[in-house]
Formats: C-alpha cells, structure tokens, sequence
C-alpha cells in the first residue's frame, strides 16, 4: 500500500500576503482560491514537480500562524534555487552545508555536492520555516 502525503495544512494570518509570497516569492503553481463565505476561503499551492501541496485559508483546522516548521523542499541544484530565490527577493540564510568535520554548518555548497548536506533556510511572512535541500545533483558523489 502507497502512503503518500498530498498536502499540509499551514496556518497564516492573512491569506492574500501568503498567496503572494508562495506564488510570486517562491514560484508555486496556484491550484485553487476559492472563498465560501466570509468565514471560509482555502488557497492550495504546490511547487513546481512536487506532488505534495500546501493549504491555507480562513476556516480551517491547521496549525497557529508561524507553528510549522521544518518544512523541506528538494532541489537537484542549490546554487541554482539559491540564484531563483534571491532573483525573487526571498530573504533566506544564503547557502549552508554540514561540515563534518566540526559537526555544524558552514557558508557554502557542500565541495562534494552530497545529498542532503547542502541549505537554504527561509521563513513565510508568518514565521513558518522552510528548509531547500540538494540532492540527486548531477555528478555528485552522493
């Protein structure tokens, strides 16, 4: 049996600055904006090849505004998902990797290109955290 996790419920304090950020900031393809009520409106988001999507809205049962952390969004290229972001103007940590040497992070792509050693870290207006990650990079060592 597949499990497959198709959307996260992310809790904002106002809709339409996170429909900005998530579409036009981070380049997510707009799926749905679609508003009840007063008391009702849900905005589905997904980014680009993922098959997982984001939810938030008025009316929905979610984490608080900022609650969510840790959220990690795969890339084959962090230099080049580092160069989209800042071309958007998202405000992000700039390029980290795991040293192991010292056991903490250190400015820069990993020299080796190794999957998952390799970050950006940034924020949602509302404080939620995102975490892009590199692997599968083309002649990595892995």
């Amino acid at each position: 049996m597949d499990w497959k996790l198709e959307n996260i419920i992310l809790g904002v304090t106002d809709v339409d600055r996170a429909k900005e950020f998530y579409t036009q900031s981070l380049g997510f393809h707009l799926d749905v904006d679609h508003q009840a009520s007063d008391d009702f409106r849900v905005v589905q988001v997904t980014p680009v090849g993922s098959g997982c999507s984001v939810t938030f809205g008025v009316g929905l049962n979610g984490a608080e505004p900022g609650a969510t952390k840790g959220l990690h969004l795969v890339v084959e290229d962090i230099e080049a998902a580092y160069a989209e972001l800042e071309g958007r103007g998202v405000v992000s940590s700039g390029i980290q990797h795991f040293d192991v040497a010292t056991g903490g992070m250190a400015p820069g792509v990993d020299p080796e290109h190794r999957d998952f050693m390799s970050y950006v870290y940034l924020n949602d207006p509302d404080g939620n955290s995102w975490h892009v990650q590199e692997a599968h990079h083309k002649g990595a060592e892995g």
